[in-house]
């Protein structure tokens, strides 16, 4: 295990640098780091037939950085008139009723265009890709019928907006 003592002793000041400046707390830093060690020590003989330790250690130190990220997520209490907010979130829930009539009217570009990225949940990448654009004329024809869509929502079902933009009431429209 000569070859992860090497690597190791000269990673190791650059890789606790490179977790110390993201986490911003030492004693994670180090928490990770000795993950690190652990990770490498228990690949063995394998660890030494890696063509490039630094890249190796950097990448499994990222991975493990991204999964305390991921654990680790802030949160915080909702407020006890969490109730009242529910009730807007109802009125949007109800509003999609008007969502496919309206949808049917827009053009054949930008219906594809909602139904694909924001619908469907496909990456504008792929649906650049898939309608034979670059990806910013996909991004600015899926922009483009986002507000069409919002133009003709507002008309259609008579939306009405309070002064923070939160949808208030509408006429529902099947």
């Amino acid at each position: 295990m000569h070859c992860l003592t090497t690597a190791w002793q000269a990673h190791e000041p650059e890789l606790r640098h490179w977790m110390r400046h993201r986490l911003r707390n030492p004693i994670e830093a180090d928490d990770l780091l000795q993950d690190l060690f652990l990770k490498a020590l228990r690949q063995g003989e394998r660890f030494c037939s890696v063509d490039n330790a630094r890249a190796w250690l950097f990448e499994v130190a990222r991975n493990l950085l991204a999964d305390r990220l991921r654990v680790t997520r802030e949160t915080i209490e909702l407020p006890e008139d969490v109730p009242a907010q529910a009730q807007d979130i109802d009125t949007v829930d109800q509003l999609t009723a008007c969502l496919p009539r309206v949808l049917s009217e827009l053009s054949a570009e930008d219906r594809e265009a909602i139904t694909c990225c924001d619908l469907q949940g496909m990456p504008q990448a792929e649906f650049a890709k898939a309608s034979g654009l670059g990806l910013s004329a996909a991004k600015s024809r899926l922009q483009r019928a986002r507000q069409r869509l919002k133009t003709r929502m507002t008309q259609a079902c008579q939306v009405r907006l309070d002064g923070a933009g939160h949808v208030t009431d509408f006429v529902p429209r099947p």
